[in-house]
Parts: C-alpha cells; sequence; structure tokens
C-alpha cells in the first residue's frame, strides 16, 4: 500500500533549512505581527494594499496604512527610507492583492515580507481590527 506522506523522498535536513529559511525570509505571520505591535517592537511599515479607502475604514489591521498595491509607486515609496521593511497583507488566502504588492516593492528594491492570512487570518487568530469608519 503507498503512503502519501512517506513513500516521497525526504529532503535532507540542510535542504529543509534552506527552504524554510527562505520562506520565512519572505513571510510572517498574523501572530508574529501582532506579538510585535503588542509590544511596541514595530520595525515595519504595515501596509493594507486591497480594497476601498472605505472598506479599510470598516476593518483593518491595528497600525496599518492603506496603500492599495495599484498605488505603489517608486515616487509613492520615496517617502520612507529605502531599508524600511514593508510587511503586505490583503483579504486573505483567496486574494493576491498581498503578493501583487510585494512583487512591486521587491521590484523596486525594497524590503518586503507578506503576512499570510491576511485579514482572514487575523480574524481566525481572534486579533481585534481597527476601524476609522465614521457613521455619520
Amino acid at each position: 500500500m503507498m503512503s502519501l506522506v512517506s513513500d516521497y523522498r525526504v529532503g535532507s535536513p540542510e535542504v529543509a533549512v534552506t527552504h524554510f529559511n527562505q520562506r520565512l525570509a519572505l513571510e510572517t505571520d498574523c501572530a508574529d505581527v501582532q506579538a510585535c505591535l503588542s509590544t511596541g517592537d514595530v520595525d515595519f511599515v504595515l501596509l493594507h494594499v486591497v480594497g476601498s479607502a472605505q472598506a479599510f475604514a470598516r476593518r483593518h489591521v491595528p497600525g496599518a496604512l492603506h496603500l492599495p498595491h495599484r498605488q505603489i509607486t517608486a515616487e509613492r515609496m520615496a517617502a520612507w527610507p529605502d531599508e524600511t521593511l514593508f510587511v503586505v497583507y490583503c483579504a486573505g488566502p483567496h486574494c493576491n492583492g498581498a503578493d501583487q504588492a510585494a512583487l512591486k516593492l521587491a521590484r523596486l528594491g525594497r524590503p518586503v515580507k507578506l503576512m499570510i492570512g491576511g485579514l482572514a487570518g487575523w480574524a481566525d487568530e481572534g486579533f481585534a481590527f481597527s476601524t476609522t469608519f465614521d457613521a455619520s
């Protein structure tokens, strides 16, 4: 009988170290972002890269700036020093807006990480959202 897990070649520990180090160099998760936010140890700019200003106002990760990926340009990014790390997120696994933003930032020579899970992951973790929505 074939095992879907163990019948395939297992990478060496060295291959695993390289693989997971590369992933962690480009990704972070909601829990790590929230931990940084809660301790004030924030050495990155958190960007909410999808949706309208109204959607951002209704629900976003605390401390995030709204900068849709379509608005990421060299001119816009000049507001930050070249070495600034950007952490980008979108709606969740069903959305590729964060990937598009990360690609644009990387092409501009900017350090970037993707917050995997996005808004959906943030909600799944039970973390609070910020709102700037004015119902009046």
